[in-house]
């Protein structure tokens, strides 16, 4: 059976000795993680007591991360005080097909990369 915080639990759960935090509605205890973690221990102290949800999916974590994470729940929100958010597609779960459909015309950066030099010859032309 999952153990089941409230948020305020997390908040006052987490201290010096216990790093807790939300994501997605679970709890996750990454104390044994902190001097582990490639981003640094600060960025998991910052988040501590905290959900880090919206965080943890911008930062776009691979399959291998997420797979880790399991390793650190301790359970989840009880019922009243989830929000039901859901993890944001990460760098590593696109599929072939989204990579293909992503590919297709030109990519943002080649258009800047263009105004950038077309902007450089009016530049040296009109001076």
């Amino acid at each position: 059976m999952t153990k089941k915080y409230t948020r305020s639990e997390v908040v006052s759960l987490n201290c010096k000795d216990k790093t807790l935090f939300i994501i997605h509605d679970n709890v996750y205890d990454v104390t044994k993680f902190l001097n582990e973690h490639p981003g640094g221990e600060e960025v998991l102290l910052d988040h501590g007591g905290k959900d880090a949800s919206e965080d943890f999916d911008d930062v776009g974590h691979s399959k291998d991360a997420l797979d880790l994470m399991n390793n650190y729940k301790v359970g989840e929100l009880v019922e009243e005080e989830k929000n039901g958010s859901t993890p944001k597609q990460t760098w590593s779960s696109y599929s072939k097909d989204s990579r293909i459909k992503a590919d297709q015309g030109i990519s943002p950066l080649l258009w800047v990369g263009g105004l950038v030099v077309i902007m450089g010859i009016a530049y040296f032309v009109y001076l």
